[in-house]
């Protein structure tokens, strides 16, 4: 049957708030609700507006490297569906928006003067958030590196950083005037470990001496484009988006304790301590010390540069990781865990740590446990170890298993748990002392969602792939009416009244 757009009642859900108000939980005043997306991931248009190659469009038409072939040729069509999705983002009444701008889409090959079509685009992007009195909050890199820039050898070559603040600067001078806040790069871990260790995203390589000097140029990178939008918009927010997540040991003992201290060496301190305090931990320093290229490449001055004073720290966060000592998986599994053999690989194996997974937490589509409290737990951990930095929560969400009812609608509760959970989480550090300013949904819409393609969803909004029709699901009316109480219901529950 044919796909039916149904729309919900503002006026339902204001009475539906009336009666709650008394007991709902209150946000603070002008906390910062938003929505993100990224750039490969929903714009399409590859071959449009004279865009170059990315290692994206390279390594997703590689055989075998995302789930069913799927690229990211057409992905939403977010790119000629732009007012469409515009007015989406007021309709769901978001006070910020999060895109990222497709660096081949304004430097094709990554270097050179800027492509005008694809700085047009992005104006047009800002100018209608600007219309709609959204607040745009531009994302600078979101793994969409030149094809021409890997073929010079990528992040692991130090020239990159020079090409990527020439790029910063170029938008930050033709942007500058109507964007005030700039996050320079989005999960530089998953840039260098994925796309350089374990060569699960682009470009695919699999050599930990190459992810650990991706690792430095990326966030030297960051510095110079701190730098370099400061530069050219002097009253300029800037930050950075690091994926963080609290790592724990499966048993007591001494092997598990140190793998789990490794993990976290390699997946939060590697970036927090150069960005926050201006020196690599010493205990990873020691580790990766025989990888070449690997900390060979640092020079005098760099982690000044790395270092350089934030507006606030961006943190994406989905679920917390539990690890064991690689030679202890059958004690983890008698303490009660079960090992996702999929995710041993060769960082794993560098680290001497296997992830394991708590048999009685649920889990989302992506197999990833769910569990807020942890989100409390990080962000009162950045509180007491990296005190004074403002943070946004610049993604959270959930892939389910979201389908199209026989009414046209999407019922995605699994979702609205999740997300009511995480935003209680926030509520919760905020209480005891953590700095957080914003939160950001992920994400906006379905999307290709990197290897696993279109067969995983975490959006608000359906996307029917086959001819792009959009429809919003139960959490963007959920999250619709949170953002617009600027407050939680007291239960999940309450919501069900939402749906029009």
């Amino acid at each position: 049957m044919p796909f039916r757009i149904r729309r919900h009642s503002y006026a339902e859900v204001g009475a539906t708030l009336s009666a709650l108000d008394s007991n709902a939980v209150p946000f603070p005043k002008g906390f910062l609700f938003g929505a993100a997306t990224a750039a490969y991931q929903v714009e399409g248009s590859v071959d449009v507006g004279g865009r170059g190659v990315s290692i994206w469009d390279t390594f997703s038409h590689t055989s075998g490297k995302t789930v069913n072939g799927d690229t990211g040729d057409i992905a939403c069509d977010h790119f000629l569906r732009l007012e469409e999705d515009l007015d989406l983002l007021a309709e769901l009444g978001v006070r910020a928006y999060r895109f990222s701008v497709s660096w081949p889409r304004i430097q094709p090959t990554g270097k050179g003067p800027a492509n005008p079509e694809g700085l047009d685009f992005y104006r047009r992007v800002v100018d209608g958030l600007r219309a709609r009195g959204i607040v745009p909050v531009l994302t600078l890199y979101h793994w969409d590196l030149p094809q021409p820039l890997q073929d010079e050898g990528g992040w692991p070559q130090r020239d990159t950083v020079s090409r990527f603040a020439e790029y910063a600067g170029t938008v930050a001078r033709a942007l500058g005037g109507t964007v005030g806040r700039w996050i320079t790069l989005n999960e530089p871990w998953c840039s260098a470990w994925l796309g350089y260790g374990s060569g699960h995203h682009a470009p695919g390589i699999r050599d930990i001496g190459k992810a650990v000097a991706a690792t430095h140029h990326l966030l030297l990178a960051h510095g110079e484009a701190v730098q370099a939008i400061r530069s050219a918009v002097p009253a300029a927010e800037v930050g950075i988006s690091l994926n963080l997540t609290p790592i724990r040991h499966a048993t007591d003992h001494e092997d598990d304790v140190a793998a789990a201290r490794r993990t976290d060496g390699n997946a939060n301190r590697l970036f927090l301590d150069p960005v926050l305090t201006g020196s690599y931990p010493p205990d990873m320093l020691e580790h990766y010390q025989g990888s070449a290229p690997g900390f060979a490449v640092v020079r005098d001055g760099d982690l000044e540069v790395i270092s350089r004073p934030l507006d606030f720290l961006g943190i994406n966060y989905y679920t917390p990781q539990t690890v064991a000592d690689e030679a202890r998986t059958a004690q983890a599994m008698v303490a009660g865990y079960c090992v996702p053999t999929a995710e041993i690989d060769l960082i794993s194996s560098d680290l001497h740590a296997v992830p394991v997974q708590r048999q009685a937490f649920r889990r989302t589509e992506m197999g990833w446990e769910v569990e807020p409290a942890a989100l409390t737990e990080l962000l009162d951990r950045l509180h007491q170890e990296y005190p004074h930095v403002p943070i946004l929560l610049t993604e959270n969400g959930a892939a389910c298993a979201d389908y199209v009812g026989q009414d046209g609608s999407v019922q995605d509760p699994e979702r609205i748990r999740y997300l009511d959970g995480h935003l209680r989480a926030v509520l919760q550090a905020r209480e005891a002392g953590s700095d957080v300013r914003g939160y950001f949904v992920w994400s906006l819409m379905d999307n290709f969602e990197w290897a696993y393609g279109y067969s995983k969803r975490f959006g608000l909004v359906w996307i029917d792939y086959p001819t792009r029709t959009r429809i919003p699901k139960d959490s963007f009316r959920w999250y619709a009416q949170t953002v617009r109480a600027n407050a939680l219901l007291p239960t999940v529950e309450a919501t069900a009244g939402f749906r029009a």
